[in-house]
């Protein structure tokens, strides 16, 4: 193919800020941690949903494949296009929807806000937080994931054990198709019944037979008051029965509830510098977040009240060793530092298996042992944690080998993936929580998939982009056709 026909036609729809040449994008073709690469003829940037759907009809017109990247902050490599190799594969570009990210609406009466695809999700939380109300999907990336990303991954977060993943806060989507022509769905019914519900179809499909290029979400009453404590388990067995109790203790308050391990805590503490929450050191520790709706003294002695009983409770039932509970502002940020950074683990080394999976929550304490016993007899003395979003089962399981060579852990990591695979489902559970399948977990999902549910999703995928022109290579096993 002559790519400068196609460049020069998308530049003049565009304008020059609109398209950018293969020289200028490196950045884009390689996942932030380094894992996934590829390569594109360029990067179309569209200023608005016609412009998108205009991109799309001139790749129709040239042959050329599309691969929409968000805020590139997956872990699946969904967001970066697959290298072309042979002579028969059509060429990729991107589409970066980052110029569309204007917040259209903030509807308090309906508790929505109206917004473009390219807005960060940190600027959607603050819009709705400067008219005090919480747009609640939460989660380390928030500063760069894109509201069309976090769609199309059906993103969640740490507040997903309150509010739910994105795919309850969607009510509306707009979505350009493959055939260029754009649907219209952006409603705002909490209720619609009349057929079948589509933006469905595009949460969680991840770029593969649609761009989203706008959404109507919803907002939810901001919590007057929140607390945080920081809690030392007795032992990973006595989990659940500290979550049963956090539920119960004020039915409505748990917010948040976090797993993290001793040797995130000490990665955290000697990377940033920062105070150790508890003079104690324990195995596990969960961080626990209450809200509260009423302002004022009432209001915040209330939750205090709450979480002091709870972790009075908790030590009494011997679920427990230690607590605390942030007094400060300075001292929330020093505990959710724990959480946030935790990705500091990778100061250990290089090469890593890493899982962001999802299992039943009461069988978080059994699973863990499960998979440590497995690591330890195909890598022996490989390092393997877990943290993360425990009140939905939400695991990121890291196997690392601290302080030796890469390679030992590289060269067992068909067995080690296709054993804790096969752990997984017999905990029935799923290989992909919050990034999709992307490109690292397309061939690997047919083990988790039957026969029939694969049969409908390639349907849907050949009656939607019958061309393979969305996003070749990502989510599906084998070709797509």
């Amino acid at each position: 193919m002559d790519r400068a026909p196609f460049s020069a036609a998308v530049r003049e729809q565009l304008g020059d800020s609109g398209w950018l040449d293969r020289s200028e994008i490196d950045a884009a073709l390689v996942d932030f941690r380094g894992v996934f690469t590829g390569e594109a003829v360029g990067m179309a940037r569209p200023a608005s949903t016609d412009e998108v759907a205009e991109v799309v009809r001139l790749c129709i017109e040239h042959d050329v494949a599309i691969v929409t990247q968000g805020g590139n902050t997956g872990l699946s490599g969904g967001a970066i296009p697959t290298d072309t190799v042979t002579a028969d594969e059509r060429p990729r570009i991107i589409v970066s929807l980052t110029r569309m990210r204007e917040v259209e609406d903030m509807n308090i009466a309906r508790g929505t806000i109206t917004a473009q695809a390219g807005v960060t999700i940190e600027e959607l939380q603050q819009r709705a937080a400067d008219v005090d109300r919480l747009f609640a999907p939460d989660w380390g990336a928030r500063g760069t994931a894109t509201l069309g990303g976090a769609v199309s991954t059906n993103a969640g977060g740490i507040n997903v054990v309150k509010h739910g993943n994105m795919r309850e806060h969607v009510l509306g989507l707009e979505v350009v198709l493959a055939d260029g022509r754009v649907w219209d769905g952006l409603r705002s019914l909490p209720k619609d019944n009349s057929g079948f519900d589509l933006k469905q179809l595009f949460i969680s499909g991840e770029g593969t037979i649609g761009i989203v290029t706008r959404a109507v979400v919803r907002i939810h009453p901001r919590p007057a008051l929140q607390r945080i404590a920081f809690v030392a388990l007795e032992s990973l067995g006595t989990l659940n029965d500290l979550m049963a109790m956090a539920r119960t203790t004020s039915p409505g308050a748990l917010s948040a509830i976090e797993l993290i391990p001793e040797v995130g805590v000490k990665q955290v503490v000697e990377r940033f510098g920062v105070q150790r929450p508890l003079d104690s050191a324990a195995e596990w520790y969960v961080l626990i977040r209450f809200d509260s709706m009423q302002d004022g003294v009432d209001g915040g002695d209330r939750v205090d009240d709450d979480l002091t009983e709870l972790l009075a409770s908790a030590v009494s039932a011997h679920l427990i060793t230690d607590g605390v509970v942030a007094a400060t502002d300075a001292q929330e940020a020093n505990l959710w530092l724990m959480r946030d950074e935790l990705t500091a683990t990778r100061s250990f080394g290089g090469f890593g298996v890493k899982y962001d999976l999802a299992i039943p929550p009461d069988r978080i304490a059994e699973f863990i042992g499960r998979a440590e016993s497995l690591v330890d007899g195909i890598v022996p003395g490989a390092l393997s944690f877990a943290f993360g979003h425990v009140g939905d089962g939400n695991l990121h399981f890291t196997v690392l080998t601290p302080d030796r060579d890469d390679a030992l852990l590289e060269r067992a990591a068909p067995e080690l993936l296709g054993s804790l695979d096969q752990l997984v489902w017999e905990f029935d559970g799923t290989i992909s929580a919050e990034h999709g399948l992307g490109r690292e977990l397309r061939e690997r999902i047919a083990g988790q998939k039957s026969d029939v549910e694969l049969d409908l999703m390639r349907s849907i995928k050949r009656a939607l982009d019958p061309d393979e022109r969305f996003n070749p290579g990502v989510m599906l096993p084998g070709r797509h056709s």
